[in-house]
Parts: structure tokens; C-alpha cells; sequence
């Protein structure tokens, strides 16, 4: 191998070779700090949870997109319905369904919340302790739910299960950052739907009824389902009866509050000034481009 002689930082090693050509392999798991068991494997899951109904499932999401990798969301949506959340045969499931590697699917998996590595409760509840529902009593309302669904004196903390995991009247508790809906501050959601201006005391009584196998009416949106059922819907399916499916899609979003500026600007006729519709620049030609005032030469 030719070098030029050059050196880098130092070193001898010329500009024709690398730092890896001068020294000898390292045995990277005769190193490793931890077992050879527990570094991360191929390890073929068992995917049989996932059965034909949820392969047709996922043939019907892929369909969707021009490219089978847009999928993805809506695919771990599907397979938290069937877990109730994201477990290495979830992943292995999606990767296959897609043709991507376990490294891509772990890599959107973890990287948004939505997506639970312990599998959830029966609900989901989130409680919004962003800056404004914080200061309205959201980081109250956290507290003291921890504190009333722990037990033996231990808090309940994020993302942690009253309950047998997905049993009935299990509940997963989450503290959110913004649950986009300031005006409606402190609130809380339960699978995703909206319980508006919540207080301690409301936000015990909510839980407990969960507990018991009530279905409490959100605030506005579609009526309370489970968890799982949520996610099925999130992942594109929706109940087949009309009744059932109108109920879910055309429950109430906008609240007196959200709406109280455009009332206000109606009733009295406010209008926000025309913005000014300003020509866009001519296009330069680049350099060395054969078009000249438009016209090739």
C-alpha cells in the first residue's frame, strides 16, 4: 500500500491507511462490561400473537402508502392494540410487515411517547404538567393521583400500573407535557380523550369509577373505550356499525372556551387586516444555466 508519508494528529500512519490497518481485531464481547447474554441478539420473538387477522390488518395499512415504510406509526399502533404496547416481537412484526430492520422500527419506537414499553392498564390516564396546566394545579393533580393509586404507602409514578396490566379496571398513570388544550387547563385524557378543567378531587373520582368499570363521558370527543381499543382506532379501524362508528367520529372537539375569541370578533365584526400580497422575486438564473431573459440561445 502506497502512503505519502503524511501524518495525522501525530501519528505515523500515512494518508493511504488507517488507524484499524496497524493494530488487531478487538474482541468486542471478551470486553464488553456486561455478559455476553445480555447484549442485544437476533433473537427470532414468537410472533404468533400477531394472528391473520392482524397480518390482513397490516396489509390493509401498508396499502395505504405509495411507500410500505410510511407505515410505520399506524403499525405500532396496531400491534399496541393487540399488546397493549411495543414488545420485541411488535417490532420484529413491523420490520418483517415492512421489509425494515429491528434497529429502524426500536428507533421510531422509542423515540415518541405514545409508543409504551410496559405494557399499559385497561386506561391510560395522562395528566398534563406542562407550564400552564402546572401552575392551574396539574402537577397537584398528579400528585395526588400517585398517591391515591399507589399502594403500601409508595406513589404510583410515570408510567406505572394500578393493577394487573391490561385487567379491567387497570390504570396506567402518565404525567404529559401538552396536551393542546390550554384554555381548558388543568386536563386530563383517558385513552386520548379530553376531561377538561380538572381538579384533584374530580380527577379521584374519575379514576375510581374507572376503576369500578365505569365509562365516564369526556368532556367533548368520542365516548370512553379501553386503551387497546383506542389504538386499533389510531391505527386506522373503526367500528363497522354506523351508529357505533358516527358516535366515535362526530362527538363534540370545540369547547364555549376555544371558540370565545371568534364569538367575540362576530359579534362585533372584528376583522383581521388583509395581509399584503406581495410579488415574489424574479428567479436568477444560475450559473452557467443556457436560458437568458427566458429564452435559450
Amino acid at each position: 500500500m502506497s502512503s505519502t508519508g503524511s501524518t495525522y494528529g501525530g501519528s505515523s500512519v500515512g494518508a493511504g491507511q488507517t488507524h484499524q490497518a496497524t493494530v488487531g481485531d478487538t474482541d468486542v464481547t471478551g470486553v464488553a462490561p456486561v455478559p455476553a447474554e445480555h447484549l442485544v441478539t437476533d433473537v427470532a420473538e414468537d410472533l404468533s400473537v400477531f394472528d391473520a387477522d392482524i397480518v390482513e390488518k397490516a396489509g390493509q395499512i401498508i396499502a395505504r402508502y405509495p411507500q410500505s415504510r410510511s407505515a410505520l406509526l399506524p403499525m405500532l399502533h396496531l400491534v399496541q392494540s393487540v399488546e397493549g404496547r411495543v414488545s420485541q416481537a411488535g417490532i420484529q412484526f413491523c420490520a418483517r410487515q415492512l421489509s425494515l430492520t429491528p434497529a429502524e422500527v426500536s428507533a421510531v419506537a422509542t423515540f415518541y411517547t405514545m409508543y409504551k414499553r410496559k405494557t399499559c392498564g385497561e386506561h391510560l390516564v395522562s395528566v398534563c404538567t406542562n407550564t400552564l396546566c402546572a401552575v392551574l394545579g396539574g402537577d397537584d393533580i398528579y400528585r395526588t393521583l400517585g398517591e391515591h393509586l399507589g399502594e403500601d404507602g409508595k406513589r404510583l409514578g410515570h408510567n406505572e400500573t394500578a393493577g394487573e396490566p391490561g385487567a379491567p379496571g387497570s390504570i396506567t398513570l402518565e404525567h404529559a407535557e401538552c396536551l393542546a388544550a390550554c384554555d381548558l387547563g388543568p386536563v386530563i385524557q383517558v385513552n386520548y380523550e379530553y376531561f377538561d378543567n380538572q381538579t384533584p378531587e374530580s380527577a379521584v373520582a374519575l379514576v375510581d369509577a374507572l376503576r369500578k368499570g365505569e365509562r365516564p363521558a369526556p368532556t367533548r370527543g368520542a365516548p370512553l373505550r379501553d386503551f387497546r381499543t383506542a389504538e386499533l382506532e389510531l391505527a386506522g379501524f373503526w367500528p363497522e356499525d354506523e351508529e357505533s362508528y358516527r358516535s366515535t367520529v362526530d362527538g363534540p372537539s370545540a369547547a364555549v372556551e376555544t371558540l370565545r375569541g371568534a364569538a367575540l370578533a362576530e359579534a362585533n365584526s372584528w376583522t383581521a387586516p388583509p395581509m399584503p400580497n406581495a410579488p415574489l422575486p424574479a428567479e436568477e438564473p444560475r450559473a452557467g444555466s443556457s436560458m437568458s431573459g427566458g429564452e435559450k440561445k
